[in-house]
């Protein structure tokens, strides 16, 4: 999963479309089923809401080119489908600790 992960960091990459480049697109987690038959993987898009939104429809809809090249670059007979998953977690950890930077300036003051 780890090299799977790594080649589709590098196909991602390189693809041209303008969707994906309107802000930092990160390939968080893949998770991959034991008969290789699909493979989730968790996007993280820094920027605003409908861009991330946008770049997670664009990975959906080339996802067939996406299994194309994992196959053809790793040398593998079958590759999994990809389905791509915003990945909130970056959002989510600096919202708590802004609450808790809050926190502890009530209990400061």
């Amino acid at each position: 999963a780890q090299d799977m992960k790594r080649e589709l960091i590098g196909i991602v990459g390189q693809m041209k479309d303008p969707r994906l480049a309107g802000g930092l697109l990160t390939i968080t987690r893949l998770e991959v089923t034991q008969d290789l038959d699909q493979a989730r993987a968790f996007v993280s898009v820094l920027g605003d809401e409908e861009a991330a939104k946008q770049a997670v429809a664009a990975l959906n809809r080339a996802a067939g080119h996406v299994r194309t090249e994992i196959s053809r670059r790793m040398h593998i007979r079958k590759a999994p489908r990809f389905v791509f998953l915003r990945d909130d977690g970056a959002a989510y950890a600096a919202h708590i600790n802004e609450l808790l930077a809050g926190l502890h300036k009530e209990e400061e003051g």
